[in-house]
């Protein structure tokens, strides 16, 4: 689980990158979601240290943004979920934790393939393309690159088809031929409905259409309204509300000998609007001396340095940044265990993808790019690091 923060918000020290909190790989993270769930439809080659009850028909319902401690804070708005808390991984009231960094391109690999980040190789918003020197992003997939170099793996979904499970997936239309829907959630049949409630409704069909199921159903505008007016503005409660609904609509539709798992890809925390709270790295020398390329998202940066420099950049932004990050380097960060299990490694193809110097926010705060990032530096709503409140994500359940 989830180790906790050992530093004194009060300190203007740097912080110590072993005190990250880091995800559960293994054993409770998103990861091990689908893998445990296809152990228990009696299928093989899918161990991991999280174990689930059997089900023959399991439905994911994955709410983008949806964190456990936002979540927890706002039971008015979400009586349903809210009801099941109890219920989370096991009937033990804990959470899941996402891998890092907390964002939706990485945990959705990490859902579909059953692979940490430094296994699956999406490790962030954006990260650098080794073969083109380039940043690519991996959730827009711009500039294109093959999807199945960049992500070699076959899905959960993929191997539990070929076992002989019938799967779905019941999304947007508009995700149907992404490459991201084809490196991390392909499989079986894809099934495209616009609404949420045609969704949910489809979902529940597909469960009954045979004796082994397996239906992934998601929901994206939650995440959405965070960004654009914070997860406590009117809209994001409005937004609470409508996915509550849904999760009781498709609950209550469930087909006997089935598990209903509601789960999300991360958090979510607001950044104040002010100097304090925002590192701008456009406008910032120290930060921007000797790096190369910005890549990640405000809450969690890849920095890659020019050539020598990389040293010299890791000691300036732990200074920076002070108690507002835990900065480390590559080859720290990877055996620290916050791209897989510590001392794991990673993948020789995704290790270049990952920055000299790694970073994840503390606190409230973020590393905007006010000029090459115009869009993503206006948000207010932010997630990517290792906080509760961006890498704890509930795992409800509902059984017939």
């Amino acid at each position: 689980m989830i180790s906790p923060q050992t530093t004194d918000p009060a300190s203007d020290l740097p912080l110590d990158p072993r005190t990250a909190p880091l995800p559960a790989y293994g054993a409770g993270s998103l990861a091990d979601l689908l893998p445990a769930i296809a152990t228990g439809q009696q299928l093989t080659g899918f161990e991991t240290g999280l174990t689930l009850e059997p089900a023959d028909r399991v439905c994911v319902f994955l709410v983008d943004g949806m964190g456990w401690e936002i979540l927890r804070d706002h039971p008015r708005e979400a009586p349903f979920l809210t009801s099941l808390l109890a219920t989370s991984l096991n009937s033990s009231g804990a959470p899941l934790t996402s891998g890092f960094p907390s964002t939706t391109a990485t945990s959705l690999a990490s859902v579909g393939t059953g692979l940490a980040p430094g296994a699956h190789g999406l490790p962030g918003y954006s990260a650098l393309d080794p073969g083109t020197g380039r940043l690519m992003n991996q959730l827009r997939w711009q500039p294109w690159t093959d999807p199945y170099a960049w992500q070699p793996h076959p899905t959960v979904f993929q191997r539990a088809q070929d076992a002989g499970v019938e799967t779905s997936q019941v999304s947007a239309p508009h995700f149907e031929h992404t490459p991201l829907t084809k490196i991390a959630l392909s499989g079986g049949t894809f099934l495209g409905r616009l609404t949420g409630e045609e969704r949910m409704d489809l979902a529940a069909e597909r469960l009954a259409a045979a004796d082994r199921s397996l239906v992934y159903t998601y929901y994206a505008d939650l995440d959405g309204n965070g960004h654009r007016y914070g997860v406590d503005s009117r809209d994001w409660r409005e937004q609470l509300r409508y996915v509550d609904g849904l999760a009781q609509r498709l609950a209550e539709q469930l087909p006997p000998r089935s598990a209903l798992y509601i789960t999300a890809d991360h958090g979510m925390v607001d950044v104040p609007d002010d100097q304090r709270h925002r590192f701008d790295f456009d406008e910032d020398w120290e930060l921007s001396a000797g790096v190369r390329l910005l890549g990640g998202e405000g809450r969690a940066r890849h920095v890659y340095a020019v050539p020598g420099a990389a040293a010299d950049v890791h000691t300036v932004w732990r200074e920076v940044l002070g108690p507002d990050a835990w900065v480390a380097r590559r080859e720290e960060a990877i055996e620290l265990g916050w791209f897989g299990p510590p001392g794991a490694g990673v993948d020789d193809r995704v290790r270049e993808r990952i920055g000299d110097v790694v970073v994840a926010m503390s606190g409230r705060a973020a590393i905007v790019a006010t000029r090459t990032e115009p869009k993503e530096s206006a948000l207010v709503g932010m997630h990517g690091s290792v906080t509760a409140a961006e890498q704890l994500v509930p795992l409800l359940e509902v059984r017939t």
